[in-house]
């Protein structure tokens, strides 16, 4: 089952947290945790979804390559400028459970700008 969602217009929160409730198919009254939900989920329209208050600025998204000095902060302002796809994959990411079906989940995720 192929689900849209368009983000024009919407927070980039509450997309992000409708898009993992579909993504691991809660919502489907023959849900269980252990198994691996068939829905796709496509997210449209996402360079127009509204980020609010001061995050844009505020954010840091941070990578350490486990070198001693190579902790690397980069902004949401200027990830997002450069590819929103990344900012809410992450997002996503986050909100699905952390175990070894969460890579094979997010296989499921489509985002268009």
């Amino acid at each position: 089952m192929e689900i849209i969602i368009d983000a024009k217009n919407k927070s980039l929160g509450r997309i992000a947290s409708e898009t993992a409730v579909n993504l691991r198919s809660k919502r489907n009254p023959g849900y269980l945790p252990n198994i691996l939900p068939k829905n796709r989920v496509k997210v449209i329209n996402l360079s127009g979804a509204k980020i609010t208050g001061k995050k844009i600025k505020q954010k840091y998204y941070k990578r350490y390559s486990g070198y001693p000095g190579n902790l690397k902060h980069i902004a949401m302002e200027k990830l997002w400028k450069k590819n929103p796809k990344i900012v809410f994959k992450n997002m996503v990411r986050g909100m699905l459970p952390k175990n070894k079906m969460r890579k094979e989940i997010l296989k499921n995720l489509s985002v268009e700008l």
